[in-house]
């Protein structure tokens, strides 16, 4: 049995999810702490599989869909949150100082 093949474009589409980056770089921007961007990455991730989630159960097309029959992507989509928030999170430091 082999794995299934999944394009790398749809691994970039979950890893770019509009509603993730924004987010996820909004929160990040508002941490306080290095603790909070994992916070700020948890939640950011949440609210774009719940809008995923809601915009797919509509069928209403998108590009970064989540269903049963589609790949979901959980690992890309957490350590894309992470780093989106992390991010914000530095470049808010770095223009503090």
């Amino acid at each position: 049995m082999t794995p299934p093949s999944i394009p790398l474009a749809v691994w970039l589409w979950g890893a770019f999810d509009p509603v993730l980056v924004i987010a996820a770089v909004w929160l990040g921007w508002k941490a306080d702490q290095v603790g909070k961007v994992f916070i700020a990455a948890i939640a950011a991730l949440g609210i774009a599989v719940l809008f995923s989630w809601v915009i797919t159960g509509l069928d209403i097309p998108w590009f970064a869909p989540v269903s049963h029959d589609t790949p979901t992507l959980l690992p890309v989509r957490s350590v894309a949150a992470l780093v989106w928030a992390g991010g914000a999170y530095a470049i808010r430091r770095l223009l503090k100082r």
